[in-house]
């Protein structure tokens, strides 16, 4: 494992500016005293995310963000809760780079995946690296405890696994991100995700039995069409101040919180697809 983060930090200091591996050196980090935090991040897996993910930020999605720097906290818990869609889960990955790249000092959105995610044969591994995490409601109030930032879909995998015909209609919206941001007095930052849906129309899918993993999509095309991500942050709904922690336990107060922070995605993705201009601009 050694000679696999001594080539992380090789190629990073190789591929990245001077200026940004200085602003990487101001990466919160706990670590847990063998070089990795309680879940496995390691800084210099965080910066090759960078390098790896970059050239497809900037250059093949072309992404367009509205608003992190004013909605993301500089410091403290927030839940981050988005739309999710495109059969692969790269919105996951456009919105951690974003969230890295426009929060000062740098901040990692540790996205909450779903159980089979972390038992994928290396790729879990990875991820877990870059800053992923299982989702049990014990890590979840770990790390909020700990201040850090969650990145949740609480549409899960039916949002993911969504037709092309349903496009941007919000599926079933679960409510446990917000229980969680009451009960550990966290704001929740709601995200719209504008673009990604285009990205790699579903047909069809093939129920499998690998890993947990519920299905393989059956897509129009191989891989990701190159659209423009645009991503819109809203303005917190102040979840840590507008309840109480005991809240959390009442099933009407989450239900309208969560129903609230759906409302505030829907009317984030109606506004980004009124204003762009098409689907590769």
């Amino acid at each position: 494992m050694s000679l696999s983060l001594d080539l992380a930090r090789l190629l990073a200091s190789r591929a990245l500016s001077a200026e940004e591996r200085e602003r990487l050196k101001s990466l919160r980090f706990a670590n847990a005293g063998h070089g990795y935090d309680a879940f496995g991040l390691h800084p210099d897996v965080v910066a090759l995310g960078e390098v790896l993910l970059g050239p497809v930020y900037d250059r093949y999605f072309r992404v367009t963000s509205y608003g992190c720097a004013d909605a993301v906290p500089a410091t403290g818990p927030a839940v981050l809760a988005a739309n999710h869609s495109g059969a692969l889960p790269v919105d996951g990955a456009m919105i951690w780079l974003d969230v890295l790249r426009h929060t000062h000092p740098p901040r990692v959105a540790r996205a909450v995946a779903d159980h089979f995610v972390p038992m994928l044969p290396l790729i879990g591994t990875f991820f877990a690296r870059g800053g992923m995490v299982g989702g049990s409601r014990g890590n979840a109030r770990v790390l909020l405890e700990a201040g850090e930032l969650l990145l949740i879909f609480p549409e899960g995998v039916p949002g993911i696994g969504k037709h092309f015909k349903d496009r941007y209609k919000l599926q079933d919206w679960r409510v446990g991100h917000v229980e969680l941001a009451i009960r550990h007095r966290a704001p929740v930052v709601p995200i719209a995700v504008v673009g990604a849906e285009e990205q790699m129309p579903q047909l069809g899918r093939i129920p499998i039995a690998f890993a947990g993993a519920p299905f393989i999509p059956v897509t129009l095309t191989p891989l990701p069409m190159p659209v423009h991500y645009h991503l819109h942050y809203g303005a917190p709904i102040r979840t840590d101040l507008e309840y109480k922690p005991e809240h959390a336990d009442d099933p009407a107060a989450v239900r309208e919180a969560a129903a609230r922070v759906k409302a505030a995605v829907q009317a984030l993705v109606d506004k980004g697809l009124a204003e762009r201009p098409g689907i590769f601009t």
